[in-house]
């Protein structure tokens, strides 16, 4: 077993390689505390030099419903009537904190995914400030 810093990309392809070949080694075994040392490696690398951002607030809401297989109604308990699950999921509206914290627990985001920013409808953005104004 012959473990070092994963620094290129030609070390992180051999670190994913050899993490495949004993991905399904016996509980025990060398090969598995060889997999429990690359895996953080790898991670750390990944973070660093291939990190992908969290979905905004909408998206990841729309990409968890389709997981779970609900519909838009499904989310009116934390969101309110359709109209303003159609509003909030079409960028006219913002979401509040307790539609998040009702949205957290429902879908199993994360808080911190759903109170990232995020950009708002350009029309409706210029009518609210037009009606404010």
């Amino acid at each position: 077993m012959e473990i070092k810093p994963i620094r290129t990309e030609e070390d992180y392809r051999q670190a994913l390689k050899r993490a495949a070949e004993i991905w399904d080694s016996q509980p025990g075994t060398s090969e598995i505390d060889e997999l429990e040392v690359i895996l953080p490696l790898i991670e750390s690398y990944e973070e660093i030099h291939h990190h992908i951002a969290p979905p905004d607030p909408i998206e990841a809401i729309k990409i968890r419903t389709d997981e779970m297989g609900l519909d838009r109604k499904d989310l009116e308990p934390c969101i309110g009537s359709r109209g303003r699950v159609s509003d909030i999921l079409n960028r006219r509206r913002p979401l509040t904190l307790q539609m998040i914290r009702k949205l957290s627990e429902k879908l199993g985001l994360p808080g911190d995914v759903l109170i990232s920013s995020y950009s708002l409808s350009p029309s409706d953005e210029k009518e609210r400030k037009e009606a404010a104004g």
